[in-house]
């Protein structure tokens, strides 16, 4: 079964299923469904960053802070989150990934989905996909930040990494 192939729930504004459809026609229509974006870091704290493979259906050749993907039809968020680390990590074994905050993404052409940003420390040696992942490090925050600027990211997982930072600094605030 190809990507596209894969089935969706596809839900409305409030998050509630409404409907499946596969990943080709959600994509296609501009169904809103839902996606996972997992934050991962190394013992030494640094977080693992790549560059997408041009292949990928969506966002091909971007860099992104995270990894994840889509939710299949009839799982969890957490499940999903999970699955997604260890796939695109290449690992298995990984701690269960810590639900941080869940948002409603639009990308300003009339297309949205759920996220739910995660974050797991990933202290396996990782081995991605390299269909997925063309090239990966685990970068310093600093330097991350310093190529927020140089790098073609994608736009989700960008929007995700602003709302985290604030998230933090709101947790730290209290």
């Amino acid at each position: 079964m190809s990507a596209a192939d894969e089935i969706l729930d596809v839900v409305d504004e409030n998050d509630h299923v409404i409907g499946e459809a596969p990943r080709g026609r959600v994509y296609a229509e501009g169904l809103r469904h839902r996606c996972v974006f997992i934050q991962a870091r190394d013992a030494d704290g640094r977080l693992f960053v790549h560059r997408r493979t041009s292949t990928k259906l969506v966002f091909p050749s971007m860099y992104d802070m995270f990894v994840g993907g889509v939710v299949g039809a009839g799982e969890s968020y957490e499940d999903a989150a999970l699955r997604e680390a260890e796939e695109e990590l290449g690992v298995s074994g990984l701690p269960e990934p810590e639900f941080l905050f869940k948002f409603l993404y639009e990308d300003g052409a009339g297309h949205s989905w759920w996220s739910a940003v995660y974050e797991v420390r990933c202290e396996l040696p990782v081995s991605p996909q390299v269909e997925e992942v063309a090239w990966h490090a685990f970068l310093p925050e600093s330097e991350v930040q310093a190529r927020l600027a140089d790098w073609e990211w994608v736009p989700d997982g960008l929007a995700a990494y602003e709302r985290l930072r604030a998230h933090r600094a709101a947790q730290g605030s209290r």
